[in-house]
């Protein structure tokens, strides 16, 4: 188990702005679950020097995230879609489902729908 999701998702994220060597012994901390001493070992250097280089990883990771900010935002975004995408299945199902909507339910769905779909503009320039 990752021993800090919100570090994987912003390695996952902006893995790729780190050195080499960063993205890698941090890829094999927070992926693999390796303990820094494993991770010295493997790129012969000591627990200390590890744990020095992961933690300048960390700090760069999150600076990245505090300037741009687009790990957060992807994430609202994400979430907004899946909000909309339970309302269609819904409204689908309540459409075609026993009763029925009547125009005026029917209406004031697709107006929720609208609003949520304005809404993932906004939580992308948040």
């Amino acid at each position: 188990m990752a021993k800090d999701l919100e570090m994987g998702y912003l390695l996952d994220f902006y893995g790729e702005a780190l050195t080499e060597k960063q993205r890698e012994m941090l890829r094999q901390y927070y992926n693999d679950d390796l303990s820094l001493s494993e991770i010295g070992e493997n790129f012969g250097i000591t627990r200390q020097g590890a744990r020095d280089t992961i933690k300048h990883g960390e700090n760069a990771l999150r600076e990245l995230e505090e300037k741009v900010g687009f790990a957060a935002r992807y994430r609202r975004v994400q979430q907004k879609l899946e909000e909309l995408e339970q309302m269609v299945i819904d409204a689908r199902f309540e459409c075609t489902g026993p009763g029925g909507l009547t125009t005026t339910e029917y209406e004031h769905q697709l107006t929720k729908m609208l609003a949520l779909i304005r809404s993932i503009d906004e939580a992308n320039e948040s």
